[in-house]
């Protein structure tokens, strides 16, 4: 009999579970605050690796968990948020501290304009004014910009004296050189120097083209386009969900002077 159950449970996780990986982890999310089950039915972590509640995923969490460490005040700090999720992290940003800011990029509308509650904003090229954000949060983002230099001077210029950008961006060259990905040819039409490569995109069905395959170097990338320093944290905790390829989070801080 044993053995007719244990055929009959393993014929049925065959059809729930195609892969054959199931792993869960009871834990803490920071995202939601609760005590939770974390669960993945893939062995890819990083996209995957659900909060039971709040649906949040391991970046999430870890980029949580270093703004709750570092700046334990940020509910009551003036944050922006590019691109934000409708989940996670950013939804615990946009329902608690009064002062946040998320944006998205429309390309076909006036920028600077709030459309569907998101301020329009070319991260390239923003029309916030110098020093007007203690903290600008960038989830998996700046794989996808055209000029990223330009983008992180754009997050620097924005940022008060003694405030920093958190962020997440797949470090997957890791301590290979970053290679750029992807340009926009003489016409404006975007040209793959690499295989084309999409990520999921909130806004858009298409996706987002990925532009840039980063490597730790990215913090010489900073330094060199904006002047300042950026620590790279990598985060493995299953207390609190986080476990995943890529997961590092980054802080570029602006010095108070």
């Amino acid at each position: 009999m044993r053995k007719f159950f244990v055929k009959t449970y393993d014929y049925v996780l065959s059809i729930l579970l195609p892969s054959g990986f199931y792993f869960s982890k009871i834990g803490y999310c920071n995202c939601c605050d609760r005590n939770v089950t974390f669960i993945s039915r893939q062995n890819w972590l990083r996209d995957n690796f659900y909060c039971s509640n709040c649906y949040s995923i391991p970046r999430e969490r870890a980029l949580m968990l270093i703004v709750e460490k570092y700046y334990q005040d940020w509910k009551g700090l003036k944050i922006h948020e590019s691109s934000p999720e409708m989940k996670g992290a950013s939804l615990k940003f946009r329902t608690f501290c009064p002062n946040y800011t998320a944006s998205q990029y429309f390309n076909d509308r006036d920028f600077g304009k709030v459309i569907n509650g998101f301020s329009n904003q070319n991260l390239e090229n923003q029309t916030f004014e110098d020093c007007s954000f203690d903290i600008v949060i960038t989830q998996d983002v700046l794989e996808h910009v055209i000029n990223p230099d330009k983008a992180f001077a754009e997050i620097a210029r924005t940022l008060k004296p003694g405030g920093a950008h958190i962020f997440t961006v797949p470090l997957v060259n890791k301590f290979q050189p970053t290679e750029k990905w992807a340009v926009l040819d003489e016409n404006g039409n975007l040209k793959f120097l690499q295989k084309p490569e999409y990520h999921g995109n909130p806004i858009d069905p298409k996706g987002s083209p990925v532009t840039m395959h980063w490597g730790y170097d990215i913090a010489d990338f900073i330094k060199k386009h904006t002047g300042l320093e950026t620590e790279i944290f990598y985060i493995d905790d299953l207390n609190y969900g986080i476990r995943a390829e890529f997961n590092e989070v980054l802080i570029t801080r602006k010095p108070l002077n």
